[in-house]
């Protein structure tokens, strides 16, 4: 593999046909399986896998302990905390094959799923939405949503740069200010 611009622990195993952007890192004992992507700039922790055929954006950082399974999609900048969960099966069953039933689940530009969250496959989470650590994700959500709990429930609304908006819907750290839309969530101003 001389010549690549990216950086593979000793332990981690790389299969075949599987596509790392420049300057990605893959941590130790991490597994990445056929026909993945994944983006430049990226850092997979220690013990990740990733799936057969799973998109990885750009700048994507997946903390140790995750496994990201076939259908899942990670947009660019999407930050997974230390051992959160990704399903693929609605109802899965040892002794029932349902691999054709694998429903897709989409994580969209810049938004962070905290440590110990669960979401459900068939999901999307919004650009630059927020899932607090511990929470289960039964339903989409929008963009810079604020969500936790199980199930997760929308407790507010989050800047591009991560930090909580004010009752007014402006960032008191940037200055950033939004607009609420019922329909996607929180649309940028200025």
């Amino acid at each position: 593999m001389s010549g690549r611009n990216y950086s593979i622990h000793s332990t981690a195993c790389i299969d075949d046909g599987v596509i790392i952007g420049n300057n990605t890192k893959i941590w130790h004992f991490s597994h990445i399986m056929p026909g993945s992507i994944i983006g430049e700039n990226c850092n997979i922790g220690q013990n990740v896998v990733i799936g057969p055929d799973v998109v990885i954006g750009k700048g994507c950082k997946i903390q140790n302990n995750v496994s990201v399974y076939q259908g899942v999609t990670l947009e660019d900048d999407v930050f997974c905390g230390p051992s959160m969960v990704f399903t693929n099966v609605f109802n899965p069953r040892a002794n029932i094959r349902r691999m054709d039933e694998a429903r897709p689940t989409l994580v969209k530009k810049g938004a962070s799923l905290g440590a110990n969250s669960t979401i459900v496959c068939g999901i999307t989470v919004g650009r630059y939405a927020f899932v607090g650590a511990g929470a289960v994700v039964t339903r989409d959500v929008p963009d810079h949503a604020l969500v936790y709990g199980n199930p997760a429930m929308i407790h507010g609304w989050v800047c591009e740069c991560g930090e909580k908006l004010d009752a007014a819907c402006v960032c008191p750290a940037c200055g950033r200010q939004y607009v609420e839309n019922e329909q996607e969530g929180l649309m940028r101003v200025r």
